[in-house]
């Protein structure tokens, strides 16, 4: 690795889903440079419009840049911290400092593009791939054309695996001669004080990269089981590695190499870490696919509005609905700032399919309370849910809450989070059949929800 003058024009690090050391392209591609380094994170709430960051993932930012400004400043350097639209800070940054490139990891999400091209028009832009598998554009069809339909493309892109072997963090990340101002973080009051709500998200995630390791640790030792415990709430066989993946603080390329030979199943994992670069390259073909319909057809479809319908909308977002794995999962949502893969799958049907209530209610609502909110991931997932997207389940497919609890063995799970049925027996407690104390009575009888959602899907077809 070069060493840097510091009398050098420094190269500015512009972080932002990215937000580690190991294994960090666009960081080692600066360092190596021969130039001093000065990373940055600028918080941007204007240039991504109605996808700034909500509450979880702010609360998630703090701590994940805190946990970054240590481990930079053990390898010699700092955290510069900046507010505002992305390309005016750096210019300015750049003014300030005599630099005049940027080196950056490559991003997906349509404002991050936008702003990168912004960038480019007044400095240097060094771009790398490595938030991904497999670099932008690199996976395609015979034809030359990007993939719509998941399964090809993991097919394909099975053919460029295994990733490039992760690279280690630098030794030490030569440190200009004078630093920049730098924002203070606790200025930007990404914490929530009145009221704090964070208490069960600080009960379960530490953010930045040595937790993201943490869990990467734990998820290898289940890894060979996880086809069979993936689906089961009471047992939590996930990895939860998403929130880590999506901030940036762990490669994906890592997470690959510390769980493929692990044996058993780990080929289904590995085919959720390939469902990201899906997700990704959907939203590279279709920027307002957070917003918009991917089949038109269904623009004419006639969503419930009106008080009723917000006070459904409400009851969905408190866990009231009186379905117990509903409400199990929006109440686990609210608190850790995290829903279990199954139930989410159900929730967000229940919100389609059950209350008739537009996907992008949905959508919204699990960009502010999650602290795993990825635009491409939550985009494409609720519109495979809502039968919406360019490959998705058939709106005609709705899933029954009550039976879905029964069949993954959720009885665990909602004595966890619906503490008001927790007297229930394994039986019982899926599908009350009795009024219990504190517990409101279904919105919607399942049957009921679904003659009106197949309704509401003829009269589209008509």
């Amino acid at each position: 690795m070069s060493k840097a003058k510091a009398d050098q024009s420094p190269v500015i690090v512009w972080l932002r889903q990215d937000l580690r050391l190991r294994d960090q392209p666009a960081l080692r591609a600066a360092c190596e440079s021969g130039a001093p380094v000065i990373p940055v994170y600028v918080l941007d709430d204007d240039t991504p419009g109605r996808h700034a960051m909500g509450g979880a993932s702010r609360w998630w930012l703090h701590h994940s840049l805190d946990a970054l400004a240590k481990d930079l400043a053990a390898k010699g350097s700092r955290l510069i911290l900046r507010r505002g639209r992305s390309a005016p800070a750096l210019a300015a940054l750049a003014e300030e400092t005599g630099a005049d490139t940027v080196y950056a990891i490559d991003h997906a999400e349509p404002w991050w593009r936008a702003a990168q091209a912004e960038v480019a028009r007044a400095l240097s832009l060094d771009l790398h791939p490595g938030n991904y598998l497999a670099p932008f554009g690199s996976v395609r069809t015979g034809g030359g054309t990007p993939f719509k339909i998941y399964t090809p493309f993991w097919r394909a892109l099975q053919q460029q695996m295994p990733p490039h072997r992760p690279a280690l963090a630098p030794r030490h990340v030569p440190a200009p001669a004078h630093w920049p101002q730098s924002e203070t973080l606790f200025d930007w009051k990404l914490l929530p004080t009145r009221p704090d709500w964070a208490g069960g998200m600080r009960r379960e995630w530490t953010p930045g990269e040595e937790g993201a390791q943490e869990r990467l640790e734990d998820f290898a030792d289940r890894a060979a089981r996880y086809e069979q415990q993936r689906n089961l709430p009471s047992v939590e066989g996930t990895s939860m590695l998403s929130p880590h993946l999506h901030f940036g603080e762990i490669s994906p390329a890592q997470v690959w190499h510390a769980v493929a030979g692990k044996g058993g199943t780990v080929g289904t994992f590995l085919g959720e870490i390939g469902w990201r670069d899906y997700a990704a390259n959907v939203i590279l073909q279709f920027p307002d696919y957070g917003t918009c319909n991917a089949r038109k057809d269904f623009d004419k479809l006639t969503w419930r509005g009106g008080k009723a319908a917000e006070a459904d909308l409400k009851a969905w977002q408190q866990g009231r609905t009186g379905y117990p794995i509903v409400d199990a999962g929006m109440r686990q949502l609210w608190a850790t700032g995290w829903m279990h893969n199954r139930v989410r799958m159900i929730a967000a049907s229940f919100l389609i399919k059950h209350l008739l209530i537009d996907w992008r209610r949905g959508e919204e609502w699990f960009w502010d309370t999650l602290v795993d909110a990825d635009y491409a991931s939550n985009a494409v997932n609720w519109q495979w849910t809502a039968g919406t997207g360019v490959d998705s389940n058939m709106f005609v497919r709705i899933m029954a809450p009550l039976g879905q609890s029964d069949k993954f063995d959720a009885a665990g799970y909602i004595r966890e989070w619906v503490p008001e049925l927790a007297q229930l027996s394994d039986t019982e407690i899926h599908d009350p059949t009795f009024p219990v104390k504190g517990y409101p009575e279904r919105l919607i009888d399942h049957r009921a929800a679904r003659e009106r959602a197949l309704a509401a899907y003829a009269s589209l077809k008509s």
